[in-house]
């Protein structure tokens, strides 16, 4: 057991290091290319903090344990909105900008629909994986025409000016490769304690790999409040949900179809649906011309994830006696 948790927590910390390596050298090599900071912003960086709950998903399925997979996507979804919006918020009052509840949040809403009619058979085919790839390959291309029509050029900050060509992709190539490792032994740690404790590895995923895989987005909200830019946090969350969405949820299939635990359906599923339009309604308050995720808000959506890990620790817990008995 302590070699698994060893596993996991080694794993962790290299997958979030290297994710961070492996971001900054894309997006050094896509700017000494000629990319405009627009579209680096919405695809490397956007996707960058989606990298590690995307090289899990696959590396679950790879090894045969899909259920991993769709507990991380779900999971961290669901850790976004509750754990780190809502610490954030607790900690500084998040202002909403408009523009994000017309433009992204449709998009949010548009891709879990589609996740929820994905799943609604319990089964992920190699089609309906292709279909969530391509939506989410016209939702980034949409984002990059409005934010392009809005004159947003913006600097990101994941790029490094001084960093040589060479020494960007040398950090792509090593960031990758950490990636991969550390995935594929964040995996066999989390499906080891599973097996240990006689847990089912859904709710490991939905645990364990979910709120870890989820500390990138929990460092670039902590960053926005450091910089002075709460309102980043919100951005952050709704563009990493909707790569979780569709492509950590959309890539794994298209290696091979599977079937998913009916739990997803009856317990987690709803939780992650609840927890985005909890999200809408509490950034969308009529007749205001700034609107607030107040202490309070971050306080509710804090006190439902944390009865929902409660929830899945007590069933858990449940499982782990029945099978002892």
């Amino acid at each position: 057991m302590l070699m698994s948790i060893a596993a996991v927590v080694a794993g962790l910390v290299i997958l979030v290091w290297s994710a961070d390596r492996f971001v900054e050298g894309a997006a050094a090599v896509a700017h000494k290319l000629g990319v405009s900071h627009l579209i680096i912003g919405i695809t490397v960086v956007g996707f960058g903090t989606s990298v590690p709950e995307i090289l899990v998903s696959i590396m679950a399925v790879l090894e045969g344990i899909p259920d991993i997979a769709i507990g991380n996507a779900l999971g961290s979804n669901i850790a976004n909105i509750g754990l780190i919006l809502g610490l954030t918020a607790l900690l500084v009052p998040v202002p909403v900008a408009s523009g994000l509840m017309r433009a992204e949040y449709p998009m949010l809403a548009v891709a879990t629909l589609v996740l929820v009619a994905c799943l609604y058979d319990l089964q992920l085919t190699w089609f309906e994986g292709v279909i969530l790839v391509v939506l989410l390959l016209a939702t980034m291309g949409l984002m990059i025409r409005m934010h392009r029509r809005a004159g947003d050029m913006d600097e990101v900050d994941e790029i490094d000016e001084s960093i040589s060509m060479r020494a960007a992709w040398g950090w792509v190539m090593v960031g990758l490769l950490l990636l991969v490792g550390s995935s594929r032994l964040l995996v066999w740690g989390a499906s080891n304690i599973a097996l240990e404790l006689g847990v089912s590895e859904l709710v490991v995923g939905l645990t364990i790999v979910a709120v870890g895989t989820s500390l990138p987005e929990l460092a670039a909200s902590l960053a926005s409040l450091k910089k002075s830019a709460p309102d980043l946090a919100v951005g952050n969350v709704i563009g990493s949900n909707l790569f979780n969405s569709l492509a950590v949820v959309g890539i794994p299939p298209m290696l091979g179809p599977f079937s998913v635990d009916s739990h997803v359906l009856t317990r987690d599923l709803p939780v992650m649906v609840a927890l985005t339009i909890a999200l809408f309604l509490m950034s969308s308050l009529p007749h205001a011309k700034t609107v607030y995720l107040t202490r309070l808000k971050g306080l509710i959506l804090l006190l439902a994830f944390a009865g929902y890990q409660g929830y899945l620790y007590y069933e858990a817990a449940l499982e782990v006696s029945g099978v002892a008995g």
